[in-house]
């Protein structure tokens, strides 16, 4: 299926999706606070920022609590019988057909998982490491070195889309049109809206860009199984993938792989956007990893620790709990504000310092539990990959004084929006 380009749309689809999830306010200072005075929120915590949630979609439907310290938000996450996430197909999952990881529970979750989980796991997915490597050295560096100057979100944009829609199996003889692929994704994610206003528009955006990117997705996977499903990539692996006598049908195989694109790309700019201003704009930094490489991991789980990408994640209690003497009824959502749990000072010495040498600790940028980003490894690598090939490529990298000092924000997505450098 040939698709008309929009050279602009990915761009466009970024930033409405920033600008929807930004909110106001110090997100960091605001949590700090409230777990000072209590590790409780009783109430839709986040709905100050004035960004959309889940609850706020569902409001005044059912109670909403908000959990602060590191112990509680595990004790939720990592249990899946007591704290579902069914609920998400009442407002993302709609896109989906209700096919949608995040939004499944019990064996139907255990089994679908088993299904996706061999196509992302280490074994597989380092198999990957030198034609991601490559693709950012020699299709996205080799034409930025000359220039001596960039804003890196341009290529922090394009590196995770041309990357994961290969590898997803999509067919390289359109890259062209894996950036409008991204944007339909994106437009998604902005699906919801805060603004009543924007909200019907928003959703209609949603409705089509979900309906193109089946008839795409649907015709590479028909096409694949006629030819006997090979290949390595996620398709092939899903279109093979059999778990207690069953395997996937070409409708799952299509929704699920739509359901991979939003944070295929999204949320794994957003996490090389911080990692790349944390290096730049932390003193000596970095002098240090440009020197020991093997500081590279150190700094992206550090960076996941300290600026978590994804803000809380909410789950719906599955019965009536307490915490802290509170009692929570069933059918309520709970909010575990991650970004909170992340820096709790119970758990991490001097929390709101980023310290790339601290020990490693559990911590929720990646989520916990049944419900872990099956995709980590993915990011990780590429993340990996990236940061080397710029320390390598581009001598001397340093910010631009001519532009603003980049800055982490937003309060459900966090990222930089821009980061200026420059290089000898």
């Amino acid at each position: 299926m040939t698709t008309a380009v929009d050279d602009q749309a990915l761009e466009r689809a970024y930033s409405s999706v920033s600008e929807t999830y930004k909110g106001t306010g110090d997100l960091h200072a605001a949590c700090r606070e409230a777990r000072a005075k209590s590790p409780i929120f009783v109430g839709d915590f986040i709905r100050q920022f004035g960004i959309p949630t889940n609850a706020g979609l569902q409001q005044g439907t059912r109670p909403t609590f908000a959990l602060f310290r590191h112990q509680d938000v595990m004790t939720v996450l990592r249990d899946a019988n007591n704290y579902t996430s069914g609920f998400i197909a009442e407002g993302l999952g709609a896109f989906f057909d209700g096919l949608i990881v995040l939004a499944m529970d019990g064996e139907q979750h255990r089994s679908v998982r088993a299904l996706l989980q061999p196509a992302f796991m280490p074994h597989t997915v380092n198999k990957w490491r030198e034609p991601i490597d490559a693709v950012i050295r020699n299709d996205f560096l080799k034409e930025m070195i000359p220039l001596k100057k960039a804003d890196l979100m341009e290529f922090g944009l394009g590196v995770p889309i041309r990357v994961m829609y290969a590898l997803l199996g999509f067919p390289t003889d359109n890259k062209e049109q894996y950036r409008q692929y991204a944007a339909w994704a994106l437009a998604m994610v902005g699906g919801n809206q805060v603004d009543p206003q924007r909200f019907e528009e928003a959703r209609r955006s949603a409705g089509v860009a979900v309906a193109r990117l089946y008839e795409v997705i649907h015709e590479v996977v028909v096409e694949r199984r006629a030819q006997g499903s090979p290949g390595e990539d996620v398709i092939g692996n899903l279109l093979r993938a059999e778990h207690e006598g069953r395997m996937l049908d070409d409708h799952e195989v299509t929704t699920f792989v739509r359901s991979l694109l939003p944070a295929s790309g999204e949320t794994t700019t957003r996490t090389f956007s911080s990692v790349m201003t944390l290096l730049l704009t932390t003193p000596g930094l970095i002098d240090r990893v440009r020197a020991d490489r093997s500081l590279v991991p150190k700094l992206i789980d550090e960076t996941v620790r300290y600026e978590p990408v994804a803000t809380f994640k909410m789950r719906e209690t599955a019965n009536e709990v307490q915490f802290h003497g509170v009692t929570i009824p069933k059918g309520s959502f709970i909010q575990c504000m991650v970004v909170s749990a992340n820096r709790d000072e119970e758990v991490f010495e001097h929390p709101d310092v980023f310290d790339i040498d601290r020990r490693v600790k559990p911590s929720f940028g990646f989520g916990f539990g049944p419900h872990m980003c099956i995709g980590q490894f993915v990011a990780k690598i590429e993340l990996n990959c990236a940061v080397n090939a710029l320390l390598d490529l581009l001598p001397n990298l340093r910010l631009d004084p001519a532009y603003p000092v980049p800055v982490i924000e937003g309060a459900q997505l966090r990222g930089a929006s821009h980061i200026h450098v420059l290089w000898d």
